[in-house]
């Protein structure tokens, strides 16, 4: 189960490198929410497209996606795991962590709920 999660993430940082946010929304399940930091809630995969694909619209190139813990109960899982946007001249762009809870379907492991946290500072005013 660990080994079919983590290729699901290297699926989703190979979709962000190409700029496919159709192949990012894939490795979610069709009734998916994201629950992104500092952000609303997007529920379903054709609004987690429309999401990813803004993401790519403004500037992300990159991904990396490190499981800490993951822990299968049945046909639901959960990783927690940790992030990191590089950017150019090994500037980090962004980093944190995040939760989500995989859902089996159809013999695959998709991402059901997805949540994460920035531990970028916000700016100061």
């Amino acid at each position: 189960m660990r080994a079919s999660i983590e290729a699901s993430n290297k699926k989703f940082e190979q979709a962000v490198s190409h700029g496919d946010a159709a192949g990012i929304a894939s490795t979610y399940t069709e009734s998916a929410k994201l629950l992104p930091a500092n952000d609303h809630v997007v529920s379903g995969r054709n609004a987690i497209t429309q999401y990813w694909q803004a993401a790519i619209d403004s500037g992300l190139r990159a991904i990396k996606l490190t499981s800490v813990e993951v822990e299968a109960h049945g046909s639901t899982a959960y990783e927690v795991g940790k992030y990191t946007v590089p950017g150019e001249g090994g500037k980090v762009y962004d980093a944190g962590d995040y939760v989500v809870i995989w859902k089996r379907a159809n013999g695959q492991w998709k991402q059901h709920r997805d949540i994460w946290t920035t531990n970028t500072p916000v700016p100061r005013q």
